[in-house]
């Protein structure tokens, strides 16, 4: 195969890989919007941002090690369509910054300004992303185990 044929593939290959990024971040999106808008905000705190970000980050955790002993190119298009375009488009770090600094500027309902309460938000979501994650990784694991395990070419079944 000559190398500018090679490139053109190269090309097309990745031209696909940001079709399913892009696919997934739409998918993504508007199941934020969605999910947002039946949330919304609770007692003045962006509850459904809170809640978006801690799902995404399970699911997140759950694909990541679901995916892991496939192979770094077995998965790729689904790690890419539902890891980085889905999950992606999902959550939302800067939906979280705005949250923290419209609760610290005493929020658009015009309540009283909290400091506590827009650095607790910040620091609970993080810290809740980081167990859903972890919450993830074990689910994927138990599944794994228990698992019964495929027959591969060649075993005997």
């Amino acid at each position: 195969m000559s190398a500018a044929r090679r490139a053109s593939r190269v090309r097309a290959a990745r031209l696909a890989d940001a079709g399913l990024v892009a696919l997934g971040g739409a998918c993504g999106t508007l199941a934020r919007y969605l999910l947002d808008a039946a949330i919304g905000d609770r007692w003045g705190i962006p509850l459904g941002i809170l809640a978006i970000n801690v799902a995404g980050a399970y699911l997140l955790g759950l694909l990541a090690e679901g995916l892991a002993p496939g192979g770094s190119d077995r998965w790729r298009a689904t790690r890419l369509l539902l890891g980085t375009g889905v999950l992606g488009g999902f959550t939302t770090y800067s939906a979280l910054a705005v949250g923290s600094a419209e609760l610290l500027l005493g929020g658009t309902s015009g309540s009283p300004v909290d400091p506590g309460l827009a650095v607790g938000y910040g620091l609970a979501t993080i810290a809740l992303g980081g167990l859903a994650s972890w919450l993830g990784i074990l689910t994927a694991q138990a599944l794994r185990r228990g698992r019964p395990a495929r027959a591969t070419r060649g075993s005997a079944a």
